[in-house]
């Protein structure tokens, strides 16, 4: 095992297990999931919960195993892309201030281990499908899939909401009315 094995099963339990946590949890409170769905704009936000908790579930599995790579990573990527747009852009870049950071860099990651392929302990290798799911257009693949699935799924389901009654407050103080005083004192990130 070298350097680059290390990168490919790391990249796939990380990313693999966080998509199915993610999932796990959308699955548990589908209700409260679909309610959050509704509130940041999205028509069938049922539907939206249900949804994102199967393809979370079924993507991060995929990773884990190594099964169909570029493909499991093309729908982290379109998973995150949802998320970037309808929640996380206006929000500057920093997690904290619910900005697109993690939603960026777990995107990016999977489109880097589309690239790398998942290594000799895969469903993909045991397929034998290893050697034509990897490289420069396993990547490509990956992001354009994600991306346009994303476009898709954007235009035929959301729609900005209209601003909430209070959001001074909110941009007033970034780190919402409730947060901890060690927090607020903290600068906002843009």
């Amino acid at each position: 095992m070298n350097g680059v094995d290390v990168a490919r099963y790391a990249l796939r339990a990380v990313i693999g297990g966080t998509m199915i946590a993610h999932g796990v949890r959308h699955g548990r409170t589908l209700d409260g999931t679909a309610g959050w769905f509704g509130s940041v704009g999205f028509r069938r936000p049922r539907l939206q919960a249900a949804a994102s908790s199967v393809v979370e579930v079924g993507a991060g599995a995929a990773l884990l195993a190594g099964a169909a790579t570029p493909f499991a990573a093309s729908a982290v990527v379109g998973t995150m892309g949802v998320a970037a747009r309808s929640v996380h852009l206006p929000n500057g870049f920093f997690v904290v201030n619910e900005g697109y950071e993690f939603v960026l860099n777990l995107g990016t990651a999977s489109v880097a281990l589309a690239g790398l392929g998942p290594g000799r302990f895969s469903v993909d290798r045991a397929l034998g499908l290893d050697a034509r799911l990897s490289g420069p257009r396993s990547a490509a693949l990956a992001a354009g899939l994600g991306l346009a699935a994303a476009a898709a799924q954007l235009a035929a389901f959301w729609r900005r909401p209209e601003p909430e009654r209070g959001a001074e407050q909110r941009v007033s103080e970034p780190y919402g009315s409730d947060a901890p005083a060690s927090l607020k004192s903290l600068p906002a990130a843009d």
